[in-house]
Order: C-alpha cells, then structure tokens, then sequence
C-alpha cells in the first residue's frame, strides 16, 4: 500500500483516524463532560452513511488504522453495520473501538465477529463507591462483566484505559496493574488533558505525571522498556514474568507531538487537526452540500493538513484551553 497521502506541513504522515460516532454516552466522567451535558441535536451528528464515507475517503487517502470513539460509542444504534463494513476493508491494519465498557456483555461477540481487532476499556478504580463517585454512575460490576465478555468473545489484545489523578485514585495504582497482570491485559495511565470546564476537582491539584505512575510500580514490578506499539501515543513498559504491557499517556510531561500521525473526526463532522487546538474543519457542511462527492472530499482532507498545527501547548492550571470536552472531541 502506497505511503499516506495526507502530510502535514512538518512531514508527519497521516495514518491514523479516530472517528467519534456519538457524543452521547451513559456515564458521565467528571474529567469528561459535566452531569448536565447538553448533546447535539440527532440532525447534527453524521449519519452512518456519512461516517461510512468519511473512512472511505481517509482510506483511500492512505489510512491503515481506525479507532472508533464516542462518548460511548456502543450506545449508537446500527454501530454494528458499520464496524462490518470497515472490518471488511483489507487496506486497514487495525480497527479498534475506546469504550467504556457497560454495553460488552451484549455486544462483545457482535463486535469480535464484525472484524474490531482491539478494545480499550476505561477503567479508573475498581472500588464500588469511587467509581460510582468518578463516572457518576454505579456500574462497576456491569463493566467488570464487561471486561469478562471481551475476554470470552476472542479479542486478542485488550487495553485498560485509567485516567490518574492524585489524591482521588492513585491509590489504585498497583491494584490496577496487578488486576491487569492477572486477566492477561494491558494497561494505559493517562495525564488528565485541561479540556473543559469541570467543577468536581482542581486539576493543578488532581495532576499526576506518568513518572510518578511508573515510579510507583516499579516499586513492585521490574518494567522493561517495549518495542509495542498501537500508532497511538502510550509509550509501553513489559511487567517482567507478564504478558502485560504498561503505557503511559503523557501530553504534560512528555510531550508526543513530534511523532503524531493521527487526527480525529467528531460525531458532527469536524475534522480537529490536535486536540489541544478548537480549530476544526466542517466536513457534514461540505458532504450535505455535495452528497456523494468523494474526490472533493479527499481533497479537502488533504488541504486541511497544511493546517496541522506542530504540537499543542497544555498547562496543569485552571485556565481552561480547550472549552469542549473530550467526549465532544471522540478519544
């Protein structure tokens, strides 16, 4: 397969696409969006035919691999039509969902047998009244049986997603990776990202470097630096004696920008270059005005990455840079 045809001004190839299909979801993280969330209107968010032809065309344009995002992506109705159709696609390498794991033990089987080759599963404590407190929703078993479902339906690699924030659920470090340790999963920590508003806690107080993270497990476990690699920007750590791969997520602290190859498509069809920047490029306007029209498509696509910016600028304070949150801007 030829080289990705979509470059940015600073050489970097664009091979990785993450497609957010709702902005909706059934929890309501508090570093993610706000209890009260006012979603778009339903004639706002690309129908699947729309989202069909977005892949399509970043296809075409030399993308080997897809995430599909939300909010939780897997309360979109008809989802399972589309993961078909993309799983059927041989130019991709990977087609991945993020979810946060309440709808697997239905779906899991579904989604293995449409071609999804890799879940994350966010996954902050695995203390009842926490997570109950983290998400604002009391589900923590349903997302347990969740994770248990994944297991059983075949997924070969599955990856937690935790966001660490200090003196809310550090504490849960070593129980997270030695709970991933004993199921044969990954793991990822997160630096919490300053996108929107939030009023549950203060982030400059809340933030946790991913040094700190990996300090406190090598307390525990010896950690050998690994060749794994997804196309995303968790670099990873092998538990010795383990089949676990640790990454660590780091917009703060070590900055990933350099090697980025991805952009992300909400569920209203902005085309956002980094997700540390508000610009965005409306593509729903652009194919509702010219249904069917592939080549402008593509060809709006490439114009947009002259416009990628070289790296986003976070801060730990309270001033929020980016105002939408992240469950408008898709994983």
């Amino acid at each position: 397969m030829p080289d990705s045809q979509l470059v940015d001004p600073f050489g970097r190839r664009i091979i990785y696409l993450r497609l957010s299909v709702t902005d909706r979801c059934d929890f309501r993280c508090t570093y993610c969006m706000s209890e009260d969330m006012v979603f778009a209107p339903r004639a706002q968010i690309l129908t699947l035919e729309e989202l069909y032809a977005v892949a399509d065309a970043f296809i075409s344009l030399g993308v080997k691999r897809i995430r599909v995002t939300g909010g939780e992506p897997l309360v979109r109705k008809g989802l399972t039509g589309l993961l078909e159709r993309l799983g059927a696609r041989k130019e991709l390498e990977d087609l991945a969902i993020t979810t946060n794991g309440s709808q697997l033990p239905s779906l899991a089987p579904a989604l293995h047998a449409a071609g999804v080759k890799r879940l994350n599963i966010s996954l902050d404590s695995l203390k009842r009244d926490r997570f109950a407190e983290l998400t604002r929703r009391d589900r923590l078993d349903q997302v347990l049986e969740g994770i248990e479902a994944a297991r059983s339906a075949g997924f070969k690699r599955i990856k937690l997603n935790s966001v660490v924030q200090k003196g809310r659920n550090d504490d849960e470090i070593l129980d997270l990776v030695d709970f991933a340790i004993e199921r044969g999963l990954d793991i990822s920590f997160i630096e919490e990202m300053p996108l929107g508003s939030v009023s549950s806690h203060q982030r400059q107080i809340t933030f946790c470097s991913s040094d700190e993270v990996r300090e406190r497990i090598e307390a525990r476990h010896t950690l050998v630096r690994s060749s794994h690699a997804t196309g995303g920007p968790s670099r990873y750590w092998q538990v010795a004696g383990s089949e676990t791969q640790i990454g660590f997520i780091s917009p703060h602290s070590n900055n990933f920008c350099g090697s980025c190859n991805r952009v992300r498509v909400t569920a209203e069809g902005k085309l956002v270059l980094c997700l540390g920047h508000e610009g965005a490029l409306d593509l729903k306007s652009l194919m509702r005005r010219h249904p069917g029209d592939s080549e402008r498509l593509r060809n709006a696509l490439v114009n947009a990455l002259q416009l990628k910016p070289e790296k986003h600028h976070f801060r730990t304070d309270e001033q929020v840079q980016v105002v939408r949150f992240m469950s408008m801007t898709g994983g």
